[in-house]
């Protein structure tokens, strides 16, 4: 009966929408962290009776046919990157992004990661890092003897040293932006990397068109909705009961079957 694979497969589906929906209550607390959405489409279809075959020698058509699904399967696990709310720390170097926009990321090996997660420190040379110590580009030192730091709403890093009035400029930061920010690379620890799907990126100070401004003493927060996530999660469950009964009733059917047989 096909009705045991089609069941199968969308006890499958459902599995995978579960694994989805719990990454996303597992990061719910985490800096910068963008909700995650599983996408189904549905598998080949087996004609039975052709659409728009003649029906007879006069020419008629059938208008409907028959034609029986064989399933689910996934489609994307498409992520939704629509701003988090902005947290006060007050930390000197918490930086969030209000809009558009990533930090560009130096990776041990290379590559150039991107995160919206902006829980900066400062390494043993006075250089804006993650917290894995990877510098945040273009790769700005705080002078060992500045009493205060400031970053303005367009990225410009200044500083004020001992004995001195005038703040003077350490540094710009940059933000990076993407055609399609769904087709990012997830690495873990809060990054991505740039494929084909996602284009190539567009490198931009904050404030510029097209770009969002960056806030000091804040972080961004993640979207995840719990209430939504949950909601979604008892959706999940119950379609995966629905199918675990089909295969249930296809089972008891066959067994009928075969007691008439027999």
């Amino acid at each position: 009966m096909r009705s045991l694979s089609i069941a199968a497969t969308g006890m499958l589906a459902q599995q995978l929408n579960v694994e989805v929906i719990s990454n996303n209550i597992a990061n719910l607390n985490t800096t910068g962290y963008k909700r995650q959405r599983a996408e189904f489409q549905d598998l080949l279809y087996q004609n039975m009776r052709r659409i728009g075959s003649n029906s007879s020698d006069q020419g008629t058509v059938v208008p409907a046919g028959v034609q029986v699904g064989i399933g689910v399967k996934t489609g994307a696990v498409y992520r939704i990157t629509e701003q988090g709310n902005l947290q006060s720390t007050e930390n000197t170097f918490d930086i969030a992004i209000q809009g558009n926009g990533y930090f560009r990321i130096q990776l041990p090996n290379g590559d150039i990661g991107y995160t919206r997660a902006g829980s900066f420190q400062l390494s043993p040379t006075g250089q804006i890092v993650t917290q894995d110590g990877y510098v945040v580009q273009p790769g700005i030192a705080i002078p060992q003897d500045a009493v205060d730091v400031s970053i303005n709403a367009t990225g410009e890093v200044q500083v004020k040293l001992a004995g001195q009035v005038q703040p003077q400029v350490a540094g710009q930061l940059e933000l990076a932006s993407f055609f399609n920010e769904a087709g990012l690379e997830a690495i873990g620890d809060n990054l991505f990397l740039e494929t084909p799907s996602s284009g190539a990126a567009q490198v931009g100070v904050p404030g510029a068109a097209g770009y969002g401004t960056v806030r000091q003493g804040f972080l961004e927060t993640s979207n995840v909705n719990p209430v939504q996530e949950i909601t979604n999660l008892i959706t999940a469950q119950r379609a995966y009961e629905m199918n675990s009964k089909v295969i249930t009733t296809s089972d008891e059917m066959l067994a009928q079957a075969n007691q008439a047989i027999r």
